[in-house]
């Protein structure tokens, strides 16, 4: 995938290396001070009970620094670059449609972070929070994705984030707001056979994404369609759960199947066309 001397994206967040404040701490600033107040009138030492509350509140969670590591700079500009053909080629397609395209946000985090969504650790996998509109990556997932479900390649990776840019894009449409409310008024077996089709979209947009990309900057190499093929089969909801547990319930996919991720992506690939991406309406996915 040709994307170097490329420009990137300016709405990329990096948390990498940041502390975060750990979620729970008893008391805020103003609980301390009614206690201290308390305390005080009761004839005790304020001073002593500041002091106990500091020494029980527990320190920020700090997410490892440790020394700068170029392969992971490298990735951070990738992800740039990538987030940068999203944000080009969806402002396309919604001025297309007359409607504006709002940008979202990429945050790099290591270990865990805190969204709109609440607190997420890195096992998760990268995710879109609709609540604030930002993606989020801790750009260690490449490394898994190579080495635990062997699909390697940057295009696999742009794969990746082209398929949260379509939980974006399905925010912005309302998709995901009734998919949400319908859920609340289903069964649990019912609501995952819903997520399945909203993961399905969300390929099939990433598909459509690359297509036009493709159009526009020619930056696919051989092997490239491949590669994001094998990531989309590697994390199907069949695959990962024969390798978590040993066998399948499909009643519990939540994602899609390998091979209905690989063919809705795609679809999206060869098309192009959006009106094509209803997952909500057809039977067969």
């Amino acid at each position: 995938m040709r994307w170097r001397d490329r420009e990137g994206s300016g709405n990329v967040e990096d948390r990498r290396g940041r502390p975060m404040a750990r979620a729970g701490v008893p008391l805020g600033g103003m609980g301390v001070l009614v206690l201290m107040l308390l305390v005080w009138f009761l004839g005790g030492n304020p001073l002593a009970v500041l002091q106990q509350v500091q020494q029980q509140a527990p320190p920020p969670q700090m997410a490892p620094e440790g020394q700068p590591n170029p392969e992971q700079d490298e990735l951070a500009q990738f992800v740039s670059v990538v987030l940068r053909d999203t944000e080009d080629v969806w402002s396309d397609l919604f001025a297309k449609a007359g409607r504006r395209y709002e940008k979202p946000t990429l945050v790099l985090f290591t270990g865990q972070v805190q969204s709109a969504c609440g607190v997420a650790g890195a096992s998760v996998g990268p995710f879109y929070c609709p609540g604030d509109r930002k993606l989020y990556i801790d750009l260690d997932f490449y490394r898994e994705l190579k080495d635990r479900f062997g699909a390697p390649g940057d295009f696999a990776q742009a794969y990746v984030i082209a398929h949260e840019v379509g939980h974006h894009v399905q925010n912005l449409l309302g998709v995901s707001r009734e998919v949400q409310d319908a859920q609340r008024r289903m069964s649990k077996e019912e609501g995952n056979q819903l997520s399945v089709r909203l993961e399905l979209q969300a390929d099939f947009y990433a598909g459509v994404w690359a297509h036009h990309a493709q159009k526009r900057w020619d930056f696919l190499e051989e092997g490239d369609v491949e590669e994001a093929i094998r990531c989309a089969q590697a994390i199907g909801d069949d695959r990962l759960q024969k390798q978590a547990q040993g066998y399948v319930v499909p009643e519990a996919f939540t994602h899609g199947s390998s091979a209905q991720r690989m063919k809705w992506f795609k679809k999206g690939l060869m098309s192009g066309n959006l009106k094509e991406g209803d997952t909500f309406e057809v039977r067969d996915l």
